[in-house]
């Protein structure tokens, strides 16, 4: 086997860093895209739960006498 050259210093950490950023890039993303999709999950919770506390009232408003 032939000795490693002067590239390899440069290469391999290169290489490793690069690695880093790109995983950085793609995480953040996806914990942004997940925190996103948990507001849009408790806004129409907050939504649904709104809605049918109107429609009981609506309900019990108009049984009254």
């Amino acid at each position: 086997m032939g000795e490693m050259g002067a590239g390899h210093f440069i290469y391999i950490p290169t290489t490793v860093v690069f690695g880093i950023v790109i995983g950085w890039m793609l995480g953040s993303r996806a914990a942004r895209d997940a925190y996103a999709a948990e507001l849009r999950k408790r806004e129409d919770e907050a939504a649904r739960k709104a809605a049918k506390a109107a429609k009981a009232a609506k309900a019990g408003g108009t049984s009254a006498p």
